[in-house]
């Protein structure tokens, strides 16, 4: 129970934490993603953006997700993702973005 206590200390204290963070440990396996209630839709010019974890620089936390503007101009919202970076030898984020 002390470790929990401890833990969700941690975490709590890192979600404050500047997003200019070193990238995560080699080898470190993100979290499954959270399942999320999504609320109803703010009309058809926002699309819903999961949540994703995030690396803090001590831990990954969680960062829920949120309506984003619709950007008529592109064909496709494509969601943000970890991708293994071989070459790195880490997990590495790829933002959300519209192609």
């Amino acid at each position: 129970m002390k470790r929990l206590t401890i833990a969700a200390s941690l975490i709590l204290i890192g979600i404050g934490s500047a997003w200019a963070q070193p990238p995560p440990p080699r080898y470190a396996t993100v979290p499954p993603p959270r399942d999320e209630i999504v609320p109803p839709s703010r009309g058809g010019r926002y699309i819903w953006e999961p949540g994703h974890w995030h690396w803090n620089g001590r831990a990954y936390v969680w960062i829920g997700g949120r309506y984003v503007p619709r950007h008529p101009h592109y064909a496709q919202y494509v969601p943000g993702r970890w991708d293994w970076a071989p070459g790195m030898g880490r997990w590495v984020w790829r933002p959300a973005h519209w192609e």
